[in-house]
């Protein structure tokens, strides 16, 4: 399933993300205290690789490998990264109908991209490792999924909830009847090529009834990407759930003291003007309970403990008790999600977003309070596909790619003010400096007549003014008419590259790329992410 790529061109940059993200890009000396390492330093992996080895032993890193093998024997290759005391490079996402945004893909060959690098570099295996976070319950979140059809028109795809009281973790629904209209309307509005019935194919083959998102997510995904060296573990399987116990159990009998350092680096962060990606609740442990209600924020309240939606309370012991029979039920929130991973696998380096950066600011001591070290945090790349049709709008008429990101009601009106004729601009221009001089003149002179007809002047101003600014938005209506091909080019090469104001890659779907380009896109993603190591 490959396809010619030529006329697709790949933007490889930073991604856009907030100010503390872009402090970590460039380096900033006052982001740097909130980070165990710095991610463009080779010395930073072998510095942590040294952690890594301290921690896990060959049990503990035979341990890593079966959680990612569930119900299997391992491989001979497996056995050889235990034996040769192997490490992983990490990356993830919620789980998302139909796989979700393109860039779940980049994080994913990012990861790949990275762990390739440092095996290089460290002379020990390293394996990239998609932790899919099949715990989350934000179904909001996971439901949908957006797909630029044959018309040029950005449409979104929406599952409806399968029915049921509470409100479950994603690993705990299973996929009703309608997933399969949401594959029937894919089928509508993928791209025609020779490439779009194998990829609906597999997407109806993964997304079926009774199936989970996490589940269907994870044999998409392990389907688009079987050729690379890519493992895949679900955050509520058997083995994570066993292996990381012994730290969920410690947090709740600490979450106090967790509160109070959360709470010292977000004022350390905060009062350098930033942010927090994660707010620290008062009382709320990092902790959720899935009960009859589904899964709840655990909160303190006296000396027991509450669910914060359905307000039923619990001792300790109810709660450790409920962890025993049911490793399930305790899991962790997205702050001490990572604290889990690192103490269930040997991690070098997580591939995180923008967000994810941002609340990796808010962690270092939390690492450490629990005897962990946090790992070196690699920010995943921004990637914009620009392809061919696309390209020429913009040379056609001289438009930057930057200049189209922004609201699509935006980037017309900028358009179309663009298009309006010198000349009529500069005689409106003219006008306008004209009109404050002349009425000022004119009011001068009334005064000496009558002074109180200075109020009538001021509001002849006014009105002259309104009236330009109605007749330039008549002007710009009967150049938008005059231009309408035009504008509508823009108005499309735009949806391509930020529909709804974003980069594509947190909006399109990657199947709108595999059905025009095939297998040859995904090849083009792996050579455009190598990995930035000094």
């Amino acid at each position: 399933m490959t396809g010619n790529v030529s006329s697709l061109e790949l933007m490889v940059g930073p991604a856009l993300g907030s100010a503390l993200h872009r402090a970590y890009l460039d380096g900033a000396e006052s982001i740097a205290p909130f980070f165990e390492y710095d991610y463009r330093s080779l010395s930073s992996y072998r510095a942590k690789a040294d952690e890594v080895d301290r921690r896990f032993d060959r049990k503990a890193r035979l341990r890593a490998a079966r959680a990612l093998h569930p119900g299997g024997d391992l491989s001979p290759e497996m056995l050889d990264w235990v034996e040769r005391e192997g490490y992983m490079v990490t990356t993830g996402q919620q789980p998302a109908l139909f796989g979700g945004p393109l860039y779940c893909l980049v994080k994913a060959l990012g990861a790949v991209r990275l762990a390739e690098r440092l095996e290089t570099e460290l002379g020990r295996p390293v394996i990239p490792v998609y932790w899919m976070a099949s715990e989350d319950h934000d179904w909001a979140e996971a439901d949908h999924v957006s797909i630029t059809s044959p018309k040029n028109e950005l449409v979104e795809i929406r599952l409806p909830r399968p029915p049921g009281e509470g409100n479950p973790s994603l690993g705990r629904i299973p996929l009703g009847p309608e997933i399969a209209a949401c594959v029937a309307r894919l089928d509508d509005l993928l791209p025609p090529s020779e490439f779009a019935r194998d990829y609906l194919d597999l997407t109806a083959r993964c997304f079926t009834p009774g199936r989970t998102l996490p589940e269907a997510c994870l044999d998409f995904f392990g389907s688009l990407l079987d050729r690379f060296d890519l493992r895949f573990v679900d955050s509520a399987s058997a083995q994570v759930k066993e292996a990381s116990a012994p730290l969920l159990a410690r947090e709740l009998g600490r979450s106090m003291e967790s509160e109070e350092l959360l709470g010292v680096t977000g004022r350390r962060l905060t009062d350098l003007g930033l942010p927090l990606q994660v707010p620290v609740l008062e009382g709320a442990v990092n902790l959720f309970f899935e009960g009859p209600a589904g899964r709840e924020r655990i909160c303190r309240d006296g000396g027991s403990f509450r669910l914060r939606g359905s307000g039923l309370r619990y001792s300790s012991d109810e709660l450790l008790s409920h962890q025993r029979s049911d490793p399930r039920t305790l899991s962790p929130n997205v702050l001490l999600r990572p604290l889990v991973e690192s103490a269930v696998f040997p991690t070098l380096a997580y591939v995180a977003g923008p967000g994810e950066v941002s609340y990796f600011a808010q962690l270092r001591s939390y690492y450490a309070s629990l005897d962990l070290t946090m790992p070196v945090v690699y920010p995943r790349a921004g990637v914009t596909p620009l392809e061919g049709k696309v390209a020429k709008v913009l040379d056609k008429f001289d438009l930057d790619i930057d200049g189209l990101a922004r609201p699509l009601h935006e980037v017309t009106a900028k358009f179309v003010r663009e298009a309006v004729p010198d000349r009529v601009r500069d005689s409106l221009s003219r006008f306008r400096q004209g009109v404050a001089p002349g009425m000022a003149e004119i009011d001068r002179t009334v005064r000496a007549i009558d002074p109180t007809v200075s109020g009538s002047v001021k509001h002849a101003r006014a009105q002259i003014f309104h009236a330009v600014r109605e007749l330039e938005r008549k002007i710009g209506h009967a150049v938008k008419r005059q231009n309408a091909v035009a504008v509508g080019q823009v108005e499309k090469a735009a949806l391509h590259l930020f529909p709804k104001g974003v980069p594509a890659e947190r909006v399109q779907s990657p199947l709108y790329y595999l059905a025009r380009y095939g297998e040859s896109f995904i090849d083009r993603l792996y050579a455009s992410l190598e990995a930035e190591i000094g």
